[in-house]
């Protein structure tokens, strides 16, 4: 089964639009508008972590009055709330996840369908839910997402949507996260970073080459890869990547929208 030619269409409208996508609000509106044609839904709960922290960090988006700070507290609780649950079962698998109790519990080669307590389910506001998953406990940012009060019953073409859709939230989500001063857990930094080297993790962070460094600072390319393999050894990561990575989590950069 696959996306037909008018899914196809959106499909690529959407990702195009996830693109424009830095504020929470712009999330929202992104949610709400094509997106909708290919996974709709009421609620959407979204959880990043840290290769350093075993530990989510949710927030919600509802374009439902019945699902509430209320709800979400209780759902999100840890280990007993009902996206702690879904996300162990995930882990496992790894595989989109469907959760209600119209659908007999089986696993497929493509996704899973599991029944829980009708009662839960229903004070829960989530209805039918489908959860998914970016990443594992070896990345540097993990992000599961939940879209609950789904429009329909979940099938073959839920669960291939989501797959290819997922890669986008993710990286959405992480910009969103990145403009909002995400805070995480990095530790502290074993050696303070100098002028020189915060003024040159600003332009790494915004991908541009030794070379390119050289030329805006008036600098050696020498020089200035010195200063990245510094930055790289203070920050202790391996790449150019993970630098701007956790120099955006200890708010080393700006964020420049």
């Amino acid at each position: 089964m696959s996306l037909n030619e008018e899914q196809r269409v959106v499909f690529m409208e959407v990702i195009a639009e996830s693109l424009r996508v830095s504020q929470r609000s712009h999330l929202f509106n992104w949610l709400q508008g094509n997106f909708q044609y290919l996974l709709g839904h009421e609620v959407m709960i979204c959880g990043i972590k840290t290769f350093d922290s075993d530990v989510y960090d949710y927030e919600f988006f509802t374009s439902s009055r019945y699902f509430t700070d209320i709800q979400f507290k209780d759902v999100v609780k840890a280990e007993s709330g009902l996206i702690s649950q879904v996300l162990k079962i995930w882990k496992k698998t790894a595989l989109p996840l469907f959760v209600n109790n119209i659908i007999q519990a089986s696993n497929h080669n493509t996704y899973s369908v599991i029944n829980i307590d009708e009662a839960s389910l229903k004070q829960s506001e989530l209805f039918n839910l489908i959860g998914y998953g970016f990443g594992d406990h070896h990345s540097e940012i993990s992000t599961f997402i939940v879209f609950g009060r789904l429009s329909k019953q979940p099938d073959l073409n839920t669960a291939l949507t989501l797959e290819l859709l997922m890669p986008h939230i993710h990286c959405a989500l992480i910009r969103v996260a990145s403009n909002r001063g995400y805070a995480v857990s990095a530790g502290k930094l074993p050696q303070k970073i100098t002028g020189r080297e915060s003024e040159i993790l600003q332009w790494v962070h915004m991908g541009k080459t030794n070379w390119e460094i050289s030329s805006i600072l008036d600098i050696s390319p020498l020089t200035v890869k010195n200063h990245v393999q510094n930055i790289l050894r203070k920050l202790d990561v391996q790449n150019r990547g993970q630098a701007a990575i956790k120099a955006s989590k200890l708010g080393l950069v700006k964020i420049l929208k």
